[in-house]
This record gives structure tokens, C-alpha cells and sequence, in this order.
């Protein structure tokens, strides 16, 4: 059973198998991230068939992503004669150009599948060039083939919806192995990101203390519940608090075996983005703050008396009409023990 197979360097430090359905032959995408931003043509069509055999030289160029436009996006697509001919046997060509795909002659063509390529295209002549390729079409580039599975690789790993900076190696990639390997990626981007505990000094002097907060938040004892602000930026914040059996919540929850209610995670995770969006308008305390929306909420630990909890909030997108959209982060004791998706609009009640 052949695999996809993403070894990373640096950062992302993982590995792992996927099985592929193609038994003949190694199919895999290697991934090594490191400060490389330069992409290389693909090299998996060298000897993987007769007729493209020529299509890296040795003089192979190195492309960079600022070329994307001029030397990669208008590479067409291709196929062999003898997918094209599986295609019509089955009714499956409508509407194809043979000026927007590229079909390798790789069988010997008869009568009766020049005339239904005839049909197809609505063509009165079919003809193969010299170099094997059918029709009179003009390759924008010799390596052409070459060039658009490098494309597809590209648009494939752009769902993993991050920059990608570092190297990957594709030996005869496809659609359906690019992408399994963008979701790989994805996943492991997403956990990291996830796991990725803040570092911060908890006993430095912080940005916003508590009194400086309730100039910010309306919310009062026994209902604020973060104690600092360490950082603040235009697209995240940063903040902690000290969780005490002084809490009015643990008389209750639960007599004997003290938990930090779930929901007042949350709630404290989206005062800790109170402060970002808040910190928009010229004057928050004229402001109230409102849920909207809270999604995907993870509860990954209890959260006991004498436990630190460090919140972060990014945005998610940037803030519109007041309406801020944040995936917030709750840790403790250096795991996560908290994350959700979170929205809210503030709204001016003075």
C-alpha cells in the first residue's frame, strides 16, 4: 500500500502516514518547514512516461511565488488519449477545448477515436504534432505538464488557509493526495496552535491591572473575573486570573469538590476580549458588551482553587460595527483546559 508521507523540520516536527489507493507506486508529499520561500518545479513527471520524459531539463529553474502569475497560473491542464478515449466511450466530454487542455498522444490513435474526437470538439481536422501532443495546439512552456501539477499543488495547500513557509517535495502528486495532505497539515497547524501555551511572567508588573480593568468593563465582584491585562494588540490580548476558594461560586459547585464552572471560563475568556474590542472606542466605559455567538467549545480540564488561568484572544476577523469575532484560549497550569469560538458587539448605552 503506497502512503502520503509529511516529515517536517523545525516547528512542525511530525510525521505521519495516509493510506493512498495508487498500489503501484509511492505517492507522497514531503514537507520541510523552514525559512524557505522559494518553490520548486515539480520533478515527478522525469521517466514517468515516454512522452514526458524531457520535461525538467538539467538546467531545471527555481520559481519564486512573485512569479505565480507570469510563469505557473496559466499552465493548462492535461490528460493521455487513452483517458480521453475512456471519457467518450461514456458520454463524458461536453463542451472541452482542446485549447484549454493539453492531451498527450500516448497509443496509437485509430479512425474511430479521431472521429469522435472530431465530434467532441467539433473539429474537422485532428492531428498530432511531432512532439505527441494533439491538435495544433502550442505549449506556453516545454514543461508545461510540469508546470501545472505544480499549480495544483499550490491551489491544493492553500486550503490549509496558512502561509506556508518551507519546502515541499511532491512525487507524483494529484488532487487527491494534495489534499489529504493539506488536511494532515491543517490538523497539525490547528493543534499546535491550540497547544501552544503563552509564555508570560505572571509575577511582571502587567499592562492593565484590575483597577485599570473595571475602567474598561462594567462588571464588578462577584461577576469580573480577570485580574490582568499582560498584552494588548490590534488582533490579540492577553490576559490571566487567580483562582481562589474565596470564589463565590465554589459554595456551591461543588460542596467537597471545588470546580470552576465551564461557563465562567468562558465568560472570563470573553471579558479577556471585552478589553481588545473595547479598547477600539475612545471611551469603553460608556459601553456595554454583548454575546452574540459562541461556538465550538472545547473543555479540555477542570480548573481547581489555586490554579492560574491565562486567557488569549485573536481575532478572527477584523473588527466591523462593533462586532468582534475571536478564538479564545484557556490555560492552566501550562495545558489548555478551555477554547471556543467567540462573538460579540458592544454597544453604547451612554
Amino acid at each position: 500500500m503506497s502512503k502520503i508521507v509529511i516529515i517536517g523540520a523545525g516547528a512542525m516536527g511530525s510525521a505521519f502516514a495516509v493510506p493512498c489507493a495508487d498500489n503501484s507506486n509511492e505517492v507522497f508529499l514531503v514537507g520541510s518547514f523552514l525559512e524557505d520561500k522559494v518553490i520548486n518545479e515539480i520533478k515527478h513527471l522525469n521517466n514517468f512516461h515516454p512522452i514526458l520524459k524531457s520535461q525538467l531539463p538539467n538546467n531545471i529553474k527555481v520559481l519564486k511565488f512573485s512569479e505565480f502569475k507570469d510563469e505557473i497560473s496559466d499552465a493548462r491542464t492535461f490528460s493521455f488519449l487513452h483517458e480521453l478515449e475512456m471519457l467518450l466511450e461514456h458520454g463524458l466530454i461536453k463542451g472541452g477545448d482542446l485549447n484549454n487542455a493539453i492531451v498527450y498522444v500516448d497509443k496509437e490513435i485509430s479512425s474511430d477515436t479521431v472521429e469522435k474526437l472530431k465530434k467532441a470538439f467539433n473539429k474537422e481536422t485532428i492531428s498530432v504534432k511531432p512532439n505527441g501532443i494533439l491538435d495544433n495546439l502550442t505549449l506556453h512552456y516545454p514543461n508545461e505538464a510540469a508546470r501545472h501539477k505544480l499549480l495544483d499543488v499550490i491551489g491544493d495547500l492553500a486550503l490549509v488557509g496558512t502561509r506556508i513557509q518551507g519546502k515541499i517535495i511532491a512525487n507524483k502528486p494529484g488532487h487527491f493526495v494534495n489534499t489529504q495532505f493539506a488536511k494532515k497539515l491543517s490538523k497539525i497547524i490547528k493543534i499546535e496552535k491550540r497547544n501552544a501555551v503563552p509564555q508570560v511572567d505572571l509575577n511582571q508588573k502587567p499592562l492593565m491591572d484590575v483597577v485599570q480593568i473595571m475602567k474598561m468593563l462594567p462588571h464588578r465582584q462577584p461577576f469580573l473575573l480577570i485580574d490582568k491585562i499582560f498584552e494588548l494588540s490590534d488582533t490579540h490580548v492577553l490576559g490571566s486570573k487567580n483562582v481562589t476558594m474565596n470564589e463565590d461560586f465554589f459554595r456551591g459547585h461543588f460542596p467537597g469538590s471545588p470546580v470552576m464552572p465551564g461557563v465562567l471560563i468562558v465568560e472570563a475568556m470573553a471579558q479577556t476580549g471585552g478589553i481588545l474590542i473595547l479598547s477600539t472606542v475612545p471611551d469603553p466605559e460608556n459601553y456595554l458588551t454583548y454575546f452574540m455567538k459562541i461556538d465550538n467549545v472545547k473543555f479540555k480540564q477542570m480548573v481547581v482553587p489555586g490554579d492560574t488561568l491565562v486567557f488569549k484572544c485573536d481575532l478572527i476577523s477584523p473588527i466591523r460595527r462593533g462586532i468582534c469575532h475571536m478564538q479564545g484560549y484557556a490555560y492552566a497550569n501550562g495545558k489548555l483546559a478551555c477554547e471556543a469560538e467567540l462573538m460579540a458587539q458592544i454597544s453604547k448605552v451612554k
